[in-house]
């Protein structure tokens, strides 16, 4: 009995000496993990039809290069879209160029001599093509001053409560998310596409011309809000953006290439249902008004994963990105 109270007794002894260890807290998720592990059900499929598909030539080793686009659905920029369907479908930009890259800014493409017949039956878009006043569904609300502006206006909703809701853009009353594209929202009750990363836009003159849809461009630097209203907005890219903002910067006014050498050729664009089934490629974007979204949301703006240190307690809203993936062919 003696050794057996001395063992206990050392026994104590040790649990005095060593400290006591908590169990390690949850790994907090970044916001790639909480999009990795969000359910299929959380996804939602783009329809072929409504994505355009741009070859350019291969580049210097022979990989070829394919720019994805996914076309914007209604009630936005409707007129401009029907005319770069109607172009595309008339193979208007096979042997056209990438002719423009601006650093921090855009990469443009269409024809560089401006000598090329448009194909007939392209519509004049007016400038209050620029907005709608056609009501969207915002699913995602990510401003302080939103939720009162669209109670005014009567917006279907009410949208879900955001954890950004004290963030204040400054661009616009209100913005947010409306069928996984955003959106912003302002006076007189009117509704219009942001010009985020990778925001597709039509090139055009001095107002009050908009563009027939044949000169595009792409986004590859800060978002230029500043452009929202006054350039239509008719996609985003969803695949390859790299191979436009890697090309070298030109060295002319406002980047374009002042040597028709250096324009990077453009093998067709199509839209993806005039492709053979086995070139079509497929993307899915994460809804955004899924749980999987709002966590994803609230990560970007509150970043509490291992390496920050200080979260920042609000987003722009061109830095939540919608996530998008491709989906191997059936």
């Amino acid at each position: 009995m003696a050794m057996k109270h001395l063992l206990l007794t050392a026994a104590a002894a040790v649990s005095l000496i060593l400290p006591a260890f908590a169990e390690e807290p949850a790994a907090i998720p970044s916001p790639g993990e909480i999009v990795a592990a969000a359910p299929a059900s959380d996804w939602v499929a783009i329809a072929p039809s409504d994505l355009l598909v741009m070859d350019l030539a291969p580049d210097a080793k022979g990989k070829a290069r394919r720019v994805v686009i996914q076309l914007m659905p209604a009630p936005f920029s409707q007129g401009w879209i029907g005319n770069i369907r109607k172009l595309a479908a008339a193979h208007w930009w096979d042997g056209t160029s990438v002719n423009r890259v601006q650093d921090n800014y855009v990469a443009q493409w269409g024809d560089a001599t401006e000598k090329k017949a448009l194909p007939p039956g392209l519509v004049a878009v007016p400038e209050s093509g620029y907005v709608t006043r056609a009501i969207p569904t915002f699913e995602r609300v990510f401003s302080v001053n939103g939720r009162a502006f669209l109670a005014r206006s009567g917006s279907k909703g009410p949208p879900p409560p955001s954890p950004l809701d004290k963030s204040e853009d400054i661009y616009a009353d209100a913005v947010g998310f409306a069928e996984g594209w955003p959106v912003a929202g302002g006076e007189r009750s009117e509704y219009w596409p942001i010009h985020c990363y990778g925001a597709v836009g039509v090139g055009r003159n001095m107002s009050p011309d908009t563009g027939s849809g044949a000169e595009l461009y792409a986004v590859i630097g800060h978002a230029p809000r500043h452009l929202d209203r006054n350039i239509a907005v008719i996609g985003r890219v969803v695949g390859g953006i790299e191979h436009l903002s890697s090309l070298p910067r030109g060295t002319g006014a406002l980047g374009f290439y002042e040597d028709a050498a250096e324009r990077v050729a453009i093998r067709s664009i199509r839209v993806a249902t005039e492709l053979r089934a086995a070139d079509q490629p497929h993307f899915e974007y994460l809804s955004t008004e899924s749980d999987s979204f709002a966590r994803y949301a609230d990560a970007r703006q509150n970043r509490r994963d291992p390496f920050f240190i200080k979260p920042a307690g609000g987003a722009d809203i061109c830095n939540i990105p919608v996530p998008v993936r491709p989906v191997p062919a059936k």
